[in-house]
């Protein structure tokens, strides 16, 4: 990874300063929006926007890529985690920025911008201007600051006028736009819900949309241009497919990954029905495996390390409004050893109380709840819920 950064630092330094040179004279410039559908990798889930500058006298055609950057940044996942991660806008050669798409059998659309002759120069002195290592850096942000809301602002910001875009219903939160890029990949979903909160279940004006690559291209297509004389025009120009989508490439990708056999909701309520048929055999012989309660205590307790850490800590747009920490915090990591204590002796704890009221009333509320909780988080509290009834009912 490293030596494909250093590569496309060098691709950038060559292919940046020829830009500045030719868009102050060059008024056969174009600029065009490219969208790139997503693919099977995680990160790759969610599409990718770039911009792409053509000069036709030197046949100099730059992509301006926000979305690049490298794991060999220091403490890349410590800042990661905490949402501080850097990304860099890079200059690199259409080719070499096909190549990516065209591999894992994606398509690559090109919207090309109707801007006038000052604007593509502008827009294009302004990108050669940010790609420059001293400029190139930004912190990324998933909903208001990534490779499409950078491509947009920019664009944006060196269009003499106003771009409006056309007004839709108020449908879609930040949550369900997340769910259409994922369907297929459920542990990809539950991960994102079990992280982020309430604030990413608001309804999102049109603006907001246009974090997501696919729905920005929507948008430009039908975006017009208001200019101060009270004129009109499109903003794309022309819109064509610079990659055909391959879909036997795209199998090949899907089959040569490795997926955990089982969804995670299956997995939750599998768990339920599991933790239902011990509690009913501990029942018929009046006492508790103090093994389970330990497990059980451990793993909800790791878990809300997590969720309670990124509430508290992490910067990540939507985290910090969690109410899954109501049933998922630190709080059993506390208890579990004194708990399966008392469990091995017959006693009941007194945890089980306190738990069991929690949970009661974390479930009676989820429906009133404003939060969009993920699938496994009925089963998962029905299953710890389930332990604290049953040591309430057997120990003494």
């Amino acid at each position: 990874m490293r030596h494909l950064y250093i590569l496309i630092a060098l691709i950038a330094a060559l292919v940046a300063p020829r830009a500045v040179a030719a868009v102050g004279v060059d008024s056969t410039l174009t600029v065009s929006l490219l969208t790139c559908s997503p693919g099977e990798e995680t990160y790759e889930l969610y599409g990718h926007t770039a911009i792409l500058v053509r000069a036709r006298h030197d046949s100099l055609q730059a992509v301006y890529n926000y979305g690049a950057f490298s794991f060999e940044q220091p403490h890349f996942v410590w800042r990661f985690v905490l949402g501080r991660t850097d990304y860099v806008l890079l200059a690199m050669p259409l080719g070499v920025f096909l190549q990516e798409y065209f591999a894992r059998g994606s398509w690559v659309e090109e919207q090309r911008l109707n801007l006038t002759p000052a604007e593509a120069n502008l827009l294009a002195d302004s990108l050669a201007w940010y790609s420059l290592p001293e400029h190139c850096t930004y912190r990324y942000g998933i909903f208001r600051n990534n490779c499409t809301t950078k491509s947009r602002d920019i664009i944006e910001n060196c269009i003499r006028g106003r771009v409006i875009y056309p007004a839709r219903p108020r449908r879609n939160t930040f949550r369900t736009i997340i769910h259409e890029y994922t369907v297929g990949h459920p542990w990809a979903t539950t991960g994102n819900d079990m992280l982020l909160g309430s604030d990413v279940d608001t309804l999102l004006c049109e603006r907001d949309e246009m974090f997501a690559p696919l729905y920005m291209m929507r948008y430009a297509d039908s975006a017009m241009v208001q200019t101060a004389a009270d004129a009109y025009r499109p903003l794309v120009a022309e819109r064509r497919t610079l990659l055909e989508e391959r879909p036997e490439m795209r199998r090949k990708v899907v089959d040569a990954q490795r997926r955990f056999p089982v969804a995670p909701a299956p997995l939750a309520w599998g768990l339920l029905a599991a933790a239902l048929g011990l509690a009913f055999c501990e029942w018929r012989r009046r006492g508790v495996v103090w093994q389970a309660d330990a497990v059980m205590l451990c793993l909800q307790g790791v878990v809300g390390v997590v969720l309670t850490f990124m509430t508290l800590f992490s910067e990540h747009p939507g985290v910090a409004s969690n109410w899954l920490v109501v049933a998922f915090n630190p709080l059993p990591l506390l208890f579990a050893i004194p708990v399966a204590v008392a469990a091995r002796h017959g006693r009941r704890h007194p945890y089980h109380y306190f738990a069991a009221m929690l949970l009661a009333l974390f479930v009676a509320a989820m429906p009133l709840m404003p939060q969009d909780f993920p699938d496994i988080a009925l089963p998962l509290a029905l299953t710890l819920l389930s332990r604290s009834i049953i040591n309430i009912a057997v120990a003494k």
